[in-house]
């Protein structure tokens, strides 16, 4: 992608000499910010007013990754890096911080994941949720509350189907905002 289009759009720079990767086909809002040692795959999108700071530790995301709104992605001091699988949807005003989250997962709206968290494929953390450092949330479960437990168990295959239905509707949207973006079908 051309860095001067995406720059035009958000804020992405370098810490310490070290710039941010950005796969292809990828949407920034005007305002969202993503600095430092950020790998970012194909098909993402970062949405208003949302931060990618990957300026203590590295932030791997795969592909098909949308972090909407307001959500903030961050990293203790070299400690504990953010990794970030693919089909992943990080809601509203969420807080990803210092943790691991896998495959097809949605954090949802206003949910907080602290550091050392192992967030397993095929899982969903509910708005509002609290995830306790060191937690790993199982794969197939929905978890919920202050701080998060499990509530109840999910089909992998219903939710697998939703997360991508989600991702490829943020692609979408994107291509809303810019007319280069191919929406993923």
């Amino acid at each position: 992608m051309n860095i001067k289009k995406i720059t035009e759009m958000a804020l992405i720079r370098a810490v310490k000499g070290i710039h941010p990767k950005i796969g292809k086909n990828c949407f920034f809002a005007e305002n969202a910010t993503v600095v430092g040692e950020v790998e970012m795959g194909d098909n993402c999108s970062v949405w208003f007013n949302a931060v990618v700071r990957g300026d203590v530790h590295y932030i791997k995301i795969g592909n098909n990754v949308n972090i909407q709104d307001g959500a903030v992605i961050h990293c203790t001091y070299q400690k504990s890096p953010v990794n970030i699988g693919n089909n992943v949807s990080i809601a509203h005003n969420a807080i990803v911080h210092g943790c691991t989250i896998n495959d097809n997962v949605l954090i949802g709206m206003g949910a907080i994941v602290m550091d050392d968290v192992v967030v397993e494929s095929n899982s969903i953390i509910a708005a509002g949720a609290v995830v306790s450092q060191g937690t790993v949330v199982e794969s197939g479960s929905v978890y919920a509350g202050i701080p998060a437990k499990k509530i109840k168990s999910i089909d992998t295959k219903l939710l697998e189907g939703q997360v991508n239905r989600i991702s490829k509707s943020y692609t979408m949207y994107a291509s809303w905002h810019d007319p280069s973006i191919e929406p993923v079908v």
